[in-house]
């Protein structure tokens, strides 16, 4: 992979990106799956990811016709990339292999290690026979709904889909690795005023916030709504306000004590706005 991120740093060509023999092995963050029950009969709070996550060589997959191989540029951590490493609330070996159940392509997701990581910025190194909009060279940001685009179930809601994943939690080969493969579906163009690292933090938790506040599929908030948003923190409450661009009142009191961490407040869509898309 030094290789490819000389190359990238250099500037290189989509063309001499696409030169670059794939590795057939790279470097990934892992949980085991014979290490699954390592923290049976130990509290939550209790439980060190950095017992479970190991740093290691990987065998580099099979591409499928409709993914790509990726360099991931960055990355970052989300809540079920926790839930990974503490196998809680029960071990994501269990999804892989209900994904190696749906086809032959699909059984490579069947390991003995789980990489993990549901975000990342990164640069496209190749493309499947069924790919058509990228190219080697590529400069992408990822979400991370795994789905498969020829299944009815999710054309109208992809969230919907009877083979809708999450990437990197409830699939294979996640994010926190030199490299990657992902759906081309899941390639998004990388905004030129953001860094790497700032590209690679937003879609999964702000995607989230759109999709239960603003979007089709969710509340439809509009100019002037008021919502209660309980839980302003975190990956998926902050977005809340900077994604209506609205006005944070203070917050209401909780109902319990052990709540109190929640914050909740209320945020109104701003008059001045004439849609909020």
């Amino acid at each position: 992979m030094e290789q490819f991120l000389e190359a990238i740093q250099a500037g290189a060509s989509g063309d001499e990106i696409a030169n670059i023999p794939i590795p057939e092995s790279y470097r990934a963050a892992f949980v085991k799956r014979d290490e699954a029950e390592m923290f049976e009969g130990v509290e939550s709070w209790d439980k060190d990811p950095r017992k479970s996550i190991h740093v290691d060589e990987v065998a580099t997959p099979e591409l499928a016709p409709d993914e790509v191989y990726i360099a991931v540029m960055a990355s970052s951590i989300n809540f079920n990339t926790v839930w990974t490493s503490i196998f809680e609330p029960l071990s994501t070996f269990n999804f892989l292999d209900r994904v190696a159940r749906q086809s032959e392509i699909h059984a490579r997701h069947k390991r003995d290690e789980h990489i993990i990581g549901s975000d990342a910025s990164a640069v496209v190194l190749r493309v499947g026979a069924a790919v058509r909009n990228w190219k080697p060279g590529d400069r992408v940001t990822l979400h991370c709904n795994y789905v498969d685009d020829q299944d009815p179930s999710g054309h109208n809601d992809s969230m919907l889909s009877t083979s809708q994943f999450i990437w990197g939690y409830e699939t294979n080969f996640g994010g926190l690795a030199d490299l990657s493969i992902v759906k081309a579906n899941q390639l998004m163009p990388k905004p030129t005023h953001l860094t790497w690292e700032e590209a690679a933090v937003n879609a999964l938790c702000n995607s989230t916030s759109y999709r239960m506040l603003v979007s089709e599929h969710g509340a439809r908030m509009k100019q002037g709504d008021s919502v209660l948003v309980w839980g302003a923190t975190g990956g998926i409450g902050v977005p809340p306000p900077f994604r209506t661009n609205c006005t944070a009142y203070p917050p209401m009191p909780p109902v319990a004590p052990q709540m109190s961490t929640l914050s909740p407040c209320f945020i109104r869509a701003p008059l001045s706005e004439t849609s909020i898309r």
